[in-house]
């Protein structure tokens, strides 16, 4: 069968298991819609967290990154990983002990406010939608590719999957649709990478064919002298213009300030926080967290290995290439080479393309952007003709630099079978996974947006009186809201994938995780101080994303970051900022209740 014939098949099983799913664990309850009616065994829930938390940004823009930045990419994978693990360790147990539904409900309760509810409220929608907006652009990227279709029209089928099983199931079906997720992705991404590994180290293991040496094809074209496979990708960029690839450029402090700001972000995200609410017992949180730390893991540490894999074969198959005829292409120079299919065929989607600068007919990749600003936008636009070297027209004015070649990196992940001449099966299988990675935190995203507004603004604020199935028509209602709004983010999106998720983390940085952790283990802190800092560190972190991204986009704007400190960065500013607001305001406010004081000691006794 076909490459589409085969994702047709695949993705069809996928959705109808998901559907399925949903239907058979529809929500009946607002306990079962807002927390799986706190029933989901350990096991279970740490793989269904593990696929809330391995969105679209770690299947396909984690290692996408990396393919592109090299060391500085592994900034995501340090941030990430450390992340869950101050989560798991600082604030899960002491969350669920607490009980419950949402971060709102414990920011409105532990600071005895109304006020400081609503903001949590504000602070969970705004980071949840620009948390989804990556998540949606992962799904219309596979769908562009696999089913032909425009980006936009990908991201619009998106989103009627994930209305139907988020707004039928609640978490209810979320969560066990997130553990067929899990499972999906997780084969999805370590079949191929397995594939290459062997292909191209002789070594089954991802993780260790990372550092081993190349082998074959390969290894005798594009080696010449450097057998390990980092050193290899390091000839090859000293050869093409690149800095090596094993080399970082960020400066020390914004590589810390990105790590730290992914962690405490990570700590901070209102999705991956909720699901500790699912079970049982505190010690079933302290146990998914450790299943949930394990199953992501798998994934992580494959990463760097499919990142190196992809960026090699890249530039071996594309670098000096040319549309020809196979008839035409010279068997006894090893630099003449044709442009494999997998090229054309990826042309289609605008996600990658060529425009042939110095008219030699041959892609030439190098260091720097191919093509200049089109509307405002750095992504080419097309027309329907061909050039002269048989490339698709770029309508976009090229600039004055060498590079004659445009990747989008969310592509790489996608495109690494095809890449690597990997079976049909196999590439339908990849797609199907980056689609469970993205619709499995979609939906987790938009369950925070739906209880946010549903359980805390209506339930807990306007509404006290509402009936529990006026709760719950309205819970689907604003998840049905949030579906639409998402769909229209991931069109626009303000970044690659991996970037905007950043952007998420960043704000969740500077606006949760100081009031969760002093609401955990401060009987000091009060409402006045809460919020006060809550307000004020997710302002300045929207503002410098916003100046940064958005506003200052001339080339020379990184001399003008504070501190140095890059737009991913900035969260943990946002974060410092937080906690010195909050602890110099506090002092102006009324100290805490005994009740609240009793609570705060009482959810950091251990026990069940």
């Amino acid at each position: 069968m076909t490459i589409q014939n085969w994702t047709f098949l695949i993705v069809g099983l996928t959705f109808a298991l998901y559907v399925g799913i949903a239907i058979s664990a529809r929500a009946k309850s607002t306990g079962d819609f807002y927390v799986a009616g706190k029933g989901v065994p350990p096991l279970a829930n740490g793989m269904a967290t593990a696929a809330d938390w391995m969105s679209a940004a770690s299947f396909l823009g984690m290692a996408g990154l990396i393919s592109f930045l090299g060391y500085d990419g592994s900034v995501y994978l340090m941030g990430w990983t450390g992340g869950y693990v101050l989560l798991a360790v600082l604030l899960a147990p002491y969350l669920r002990k607490f009980g419950k539904f949402t971060v709102p409900d414990f920011i409105g309760d532990r600071y005895e406010s109304s006020t400081a509810r609503r903001v949590a409220v504000f602070c969970a929608i705004f980071i949840s939608f620009t948390y989804v907006a990556g998540q949606m652009r992962g799904v219309g990227v596979v769908f562009s590719r696999f089913l032909e279709v425009s980006v936009e029209k990908g991201v619009l089928i998106g989103m009627v999957i994930v209305f139907i099983y988020a707004v039928l199931g609640g978490m209810k079906g979320i969560t066990w649709t997130q553990v067929a997720q899990y499972c999906i992705l997780i084969f999805a991404f370590l079949v191929p990478a397995i594939f290459i590994s062997i292909q191209l180290t002789g070594n089954p293991i991802p993780q260790l064919g990372f550092g081993s040496r190349l082998h074959g094809e390969v290894g005798q074209t594009i080696a010449s002298g450097a057998p390990w496979l980092l050193e290899t990708v390091n000839q090859l960029h000293d050869e093409l213009g690149f800095k090596p690839y094993t080399d970082g450029s960020k400066s020390l402090l914004d590589v810390c300030c990105i790590t730290l700001a992914l962690m405490v972000g990570t700590a901070g995200l209102p999705h991956v926080i909720v699901r500790f609410y699912t079970v049982p017992r505190v010690k079933d949180a302290r146990t998914s967290a450790f299943w949930a730390l394990l199953f992501i893991a798998i994934l992580y540490t494959a990463a760097p290995a499919v990142a190196a894999f992809a960026r090699a074969n890249l530039i071996h198959t594309v670098e000096g290439a040319r549309y020809a005829p196979a008839e035409t292409v010279s068997t006894q120079d090893p630099t003449d080479k044709q442009l494999p299919e997998w090229f054309r065929t990826w042309e289609k989607t605008g996600l990658i393309a060529w425009i042939d600068k110095d008219g030699d007919g041959r892609v030439r990749y190098r260091e720097g952007a191919a093509f200049g600003a089109f509307q405002g936008s750095s992504k080419p636009a097309f027309s329907d003709q061909r050039g002269p070297s048989g490339e698709r027209m770029v309508l976009n004015p090229p600039n004055d630099g060498p590079n004659e070649l445009y990747v989008d990196r969310d592509i790489m992940v996608l495109a690494n079978p095809e890449i690597a001449g990997l079976p049909a099966w196999v590439i339908g299988l990849v797609a199907a996974g980056a689609l469970a990675a993205a619709l499995s935190t979609a939906a987790g995203l938009l369950l925070v947006v739906s209880t946010s507004i549903s359980h805390d603004l209506l339930k807990r604020g306007f509404m006290p009186n509402i009936s529990e199935r006026g709760e719950l028509i309205a819970a689907r209602t604003a998840a049905a809201v949030a579906v639409v709004i998402a769909g229209i983010m991931g069109i626009y999106p303000p970044g690659f994938v991996a970037q905007v998720v950043a952007f998420a983390f960043g704000l969740a940085a500077s606006s949760f995780f100081p009031a969760i952790v002093m609401g955990i283990f401060s009987k000091r802190m009060n409402r006045l101080g809460a919020v006060s800092g809550m307000v004020a560190g997710i302002l300045f972190t929207t503002c410098y994303i916003i100046w940064f991204k958005f506003i200052d986009t001339a080339p020379d704007a990184a001399s003008r970051w504070w501190f140095g400190i890059s737009p991913e960065g900035i969260g943990s500013l946002g974060m410092l900022l937080n906690f010195a607001v909050a602890l110099g305001i506090r002092r102006f406010g009324a100290p805490p209740s005994q009740a609240t004081r009793d609570l705060v000691e009482h959810i950091r006794i251990p026990g069940d």
